[in-house]
Formats: structure tokens, sequence, C-alpha cells
């Protein structure tokens, strides 16, 4: 198959795209590579995406209307896999315009050129954010999410809303995928397990927020590429059984629906940082801060309908995990 993946150069859309190129598909990787993070570390991710034959480049910005549109003329494609979005709950807090040209006019610009050009199947990347105040624990694709914390996660609830009115107006199959905490090789430089290492191995503390009081459902990125692969090939059909009297917010008459793709085992952050300070040899200076405006105390995937409907559950162990992350950060860096 042709595929488009947005967000090539970023952490997920690179080890997706590697995955798709080993089984045989023709990628198209779409990415502005922009400076949120360490745009070398973008670019070294797309050095070896090129290596490959069957990879495509194309350099722009989603919020690019006509540039987006030019971009779907030039190609067939059969799938479409939208990763690409400006990331991060508390940049967020700070950066929200950056939210709105990404995530919203980016994403219109995405489903107007799967609807016009009819593709077969479009999946996107939503987040564990958009449970934002719920407690109620497994996180259900069947829970209302309509409380979130931060602008990111509107933005990210705000997605899902869209492609349900394509795919009810259009007829557009599309999966909405809420990622927890992803984290393995060639990871975020913004996220804890990255920050955590590079700050100590340069003798820096690390920051523990809420004063370690916080759990995360870390999810490996090989997990995440196998449920991402699964559900692009499964598209999307509609709930014979949706009811409007009582309705489901995972699916839907029309050909709409969402998944989780978490380890649907929690851990204490504490317990991570311990792990982490194993793999390395070296016990972190910590300080512990306040929970951070727009963060949540807890995290938890309920994946039974992954499992169900595509036969997939992550499992990879966070410690395993961990010692795979760090293994690439000290080839790559050095140290």
């Amino acid at each position: 198959m042709k595929i488009l993946v947005t967000g090539a150069a970023g952490f997920i859309g690179f080890h997706l795209s590697r995955r798709l190129l080993k089984r045989g598909d023709e990628v198209v990787g779409l990415d502005n590579v922009n400076d949120y993070y360490d745009p070398d570390l973008k670019e070294a991710r797309l050095a070896m995406l090129g290596e490959h034959d069957e990879f495509a480049f194309e350099r722009l910005d989603l919020a690019d209307k006509e540039g987006v549109e030019a971009c779907f003329e030039r190609h067939d494609f059969d799938r479409v896999v939208h990763l690409a979005a400006q990331a991060g709950v508390r940049y967020s807090l700070t950066n929200p315009h950056a939210y709105i040209d990404s995530n919203l006019v980016g994403f219109t610009n995405i489903l107007e050129g799967c609807r016009h050009q009819e593709v077969d199947h479009l999946v996107y990347a939503s987040s564990s954010s958009v449970y934002g105040a719920n407690t109620s624990m497994p996180f259900s694709i069947h829970d209302n999410v309509d409380h979130p914390v931060s602008l990111y996660a509107a933005t990210k609830k705000s997605n899902e809303l869209m492609a349900h009115t394509y795919s009810h107006l259009y007829g557009l199959p599309t999966t909405g995928l809420r990622f927890f905490t992803v984290y393995g090789p060639w990871g975020r430089p913004d996220m804890a397990l990255f920050l955590f290492t590079d700050a100590i191995l340069n003798d820096r503390p690390i920051d523990v927020f809420n004063h370690g009081d916080m759990r995360r459902d870390f999810t490996y990125i090989d997990d995440i590429v196998e449920g991402v692969v699964r559900v692009t090939d499964n598209i999307a059909t509609p709930n014979p059984e949706w009811s409007g009297d009582d309705p489901d917010p995972g699916t839907s008459y029309a050909p709409y629906r969402i998944y989780n793709i978490g380890n649907n085992n929690p851990v204490e952050l504490m317990d991570m940082i311990g792990s982490l300070e194993d793999c390395l040899g070296k016990k972190a200076e910590k300080n512990f801060m306040d929970m951070q405006p727009g963060d949540v105390k807890e995290t938890y995937a309920d994946v039974q309908d992954l499992i169900d409907d595509v036969d997939f559950q992550p499992a990879t162990p966070l410690p395993t995990g961990i010692a795979s992350f760090v293994a690439w950060y000290r080839e790559y860096y050095g140290r």
C-alpha cells in the first residue's frame, strides 16, 4: 500500500514508517521539522528513513492548506496515519496558538485531503490526555471525556469530534488512537524518561512533580507501533448496535472507532525512577515539586476493545523498555 505518515520525523512516526517500509509498503512522510525539540534528532531519524527506496519525504507544515492539498494531489494514498501534532501538555500553557494551528487547522487540512481523495482509512493520534478530570480507572473508550484539563487535551478531543463529523458526512472511515505515555529508543527529549536520563548522567537534579505521587501507564514504542499497524489494517466500520438513546462514545453508527493503546499496567513514578537508576547504575538527585497545571495524577488504559478487535495487547515490561532506551541513548550521545 501507499501510506501517508504525518509526523514522520517524530518519535512514533519514525518507528511506524520503518515498520511499514520493512513489510513492503510505500511510505510518504510529512513533517515540518520544527524546533519544539532538537531538530538534529529529527533529521537523524529522517536520514535513516531516507535509506529506503520506498520512502519519500514532504517537508511541509500541516497548517499550509495549499501545500497539503498539493501533497494529496501528487500522491494516491491508500491509508493515512496522522501523527503530526503540536505535542506536550506544559508547552500548551505558554504557546496556545501553536496547538490551534497544528492540531486543529492542520487536522482539518488532513481530513479534507482524505475526503477528496476518498482514502480507505484515516488513523490519527489522539491522547490519553483526553480523559482529563476523569478518575474512574482504568480509562475506557466508552467513558465520557468532556472535561479536559489542558488545551493540548482539548485539541485532541476536538480531533475525535472532527473525525466523527467526516465519518458521518462523507463515510470516511476514521480511527482515533489514545496513546498512553510512549517511551523507547529515539524518544522525545521533552518526555520524563529522556529528561531524567540526561539529567542523571550529567549530574543535574531531576524535577519530580506532585512529590512523586503519580502513576503512568508507560507504553513501549514497539507495542505502540504494533497497535497502530493492526488498527490501520482493520478499517473502521459502523457499530450496528449503536443507539442515540444511549450513545457509546467509543463507536458510532458511522465508520468511526476509538482505541486506547496503553500497557494496561500503571507504574508509580518513583518506581520508574528506581528502574532507571538501576539501569544507569547511578542515583538521581531529586527536586520534589508540586503538580504542574494541566497535568493529571494517574493514567491507566483499558485495552479490551483493542484485544477484541485486532487481537493485540501491549505487554513490554517497563525495565525491559528502559534498558532499551538507555542503550540507545548511550550509543547516540556517546555517554
